[in-house]
């Protein structure tokens, strides 16, 4: 019967604590919360905690801690199920209680309520939960060919709500290319391809990033050819450079006739954006031009490209060369020499011995 009683008692407290918060008479006490203010807390949702104070006087008859229309604490008694909620102070004059690892659902309006001869006093503060922002949807990476119209993504949470902005992560790169969720490219160019940084930030926390690949596909193009002399008997090299994406592939012709790979005395090598066809031992019929083919599935081109015939030195225009240096004074700055001296000759012979070498070369 006594523990009925004591029950039936303390629900008409809270009864009575309810409808103080809801007369439209009620007065104000002060509320000292410690460390934030008086009318507002912001903390951040990273595992902090917080602390809110009533202070009262020594007339207070009764007390209670609210959030929104729930009781937390009613005197010493728990009236919420929360365990990171706890009463730490309760005298005649200082009523707290904390909140250990504020998230986001507990902001909202915290109310102190209390009773003093008979006139409810209330006071109210509001919880602000700051939160550090969060990618929650990116655009995944995406391949298409060029010319095509391309829409990114990239959707943040947090509080205060985040800035998002766009950047092209490329040298050329000039500032940012978007400052909203979405980045639309149209008529996409090869120079556009690359990766494409999200950023969102809230001055809660540091900025998170995210990226996305956007490969940008098209047909090859040839960048770089050279005609090549090589004297006969000699090795030669021809060479075709092309970019495209996907990477290209490549053939070569002469006369319309495909040249295949271990055709004798031939080597074809494809090595990423360079194709060479290798001549280990030039002769007469070598002689022409050649057509490098690229191709990937966006389409091909083409480019000629010249073997021609060189002269081999020979001994006659070692010597000729020999004689004209050996006759052609010296003309370095405040020289003066007798082209006749023994001192030229020695400089021309000397100045030969580059070409004597090479002659040897060519004949092993």
């Amino acid at each position: 019967m006594i523990h009925s009683q004591v029950i039936t008692s303390v629900v008409n407290v809270i009864k009575e604590l309810i409808e103080n918060l809801l007369d439209a008479n009620a007065t104000a006490v002060d509320i000292k919360l410690e460390n934030y203010g008086f009318d507002k807390i912001e903390v951040r949702d990273n595992g902090d905690g917080i602390k809110a104070a009533c202070i009262v006087d020594n007339r207070v008859t009764r007390v209670a801690w609210l959030n929104r229309s729930s009781i937390l604490y009613a005197g010493n008694d728990k009236w919420c199920l929360d365990p990171r909620v706890e009463l730490i102070a309760n005298t005649k004059t200082h009523y707290a209680i904390r909140i250990n690892d504020v998230d986001v659902y507990d902001e909202g309006p915290y109310t102190c309520s209390v009773q003093t001869d008979n006139h409810p006093k209330t006071s109210r503060v509001h919880l602000i939960v700051q939160v550090p922002p969060k990618i929650v949807e990116i655009s995944s990476d995406i391949s298409i060919n060029e010319g095509g119209n391309v829409s990114l993504t990239c959707i943040a949470t947090g509080r205060p709500d985040p800035t998002i902005t766009w950047r092209h992560i490329s040298p050329k790169a000039t500032g940012f290319l978007s400052e909203d969720e979405y980045l639309e490219i149209t008529g996409i160019t090869r120079e556009q391809s690359g990766e494409y940084e999200c950023s969102a930030s809230n001055d809660v926390a540091t900025p998170v990033v995210r990226r996305v690949k956007v490969t940008v596909n098209y047909p090859p193009y040839i960048s770089d050819t050279k005609n090549t002399g090589v004297p006969i008997g000699q090795k030669g090299i021809l060479q075709c450079e092309a970019s495209a994406v996907p990477s290209a592939e490549f053939q070569w012709y002469k006369d319309d006739k495909r040249l295949i790979e271990g055709q004798k005395g031939l080597k074809v090598e494809n090595k990423a954006f360079i194709s060479r066809l290798t001549f280990f031992n030039v002769s007469e019929q070598d002689y022409g031009n050649y057509t490098c083919v690229a191709y990937n599935q966006l389409g091909n081109t083409n480019a000629s490209i010249i073997l021609y015939e060189i002269s081999e030195p020979t001994s006659s225009t070692l010597f000729q060369a020999e004689t004209t240096a050996a006759q052609t004074p010296w003309k370095g700055p405040g020289a003066v020499h007798d082209g006749n001296s023994g001192g030229s000759r020695r400089a021309a012979c000397t100045w030969l011995l580059p070409f004597l070498l090479l002659q040897l070369l060519f004949k092993f």
